[in-house]
């Protein structure tokens, strides 16, 4: 979701990659109808693993979403720990609010590095 929150909010002046240590390969069928609320059409996207997004780097950021020590390490300016519960097996209620938490997060990232 925030790939496509990047995506929907900076157009195509800011490329996003989106990435997990244990990918499954498919995209959460609640975030598909969480982000379709929002017209976005996440089943454009995949699950992809750190090691597909590496060739992208050096980033600008790499946020991660409260992994805290054990974040995998990719190359980049900065580094950002959301502490932002994983909502997968959240109700639609509770996972729309962490959809609108990270929606939030990524509107305040992309005014702080358009100011760096």
């Amino acid at each position: 979701m925030s790939q496509a929150f990047a995506k929907m909010l900076g157009g195509a002046a800011v490329k996003a990659y989106s990435a997990g240590s244990q990918p499954s390969g498919r995209i959460n069928q609640k975030a598909i109808v969480a982000m379709k609320e929002l017209g976005y059409d996440l089943k454009t996207h995949r699950s992809k693993s750190l090691d597909q997004v590496k060739e992208y780097a050096p980033f600008d950021a790499v946020v991660t979403m409260g992994c805290g020590d054990a974040c995998p390490w990719m190359p980049a300016k900065q580094f950002i720990d959301w502490e932002i519960p994983d909502p997968k097996e959240m109700n639609e209620e509770d996972f729309r609010k962490v959809r609108d938490l990270i929606k939030e997060k990524v509107t305040d990232l992309l005014a702080l590095l358009q100011k760096n």
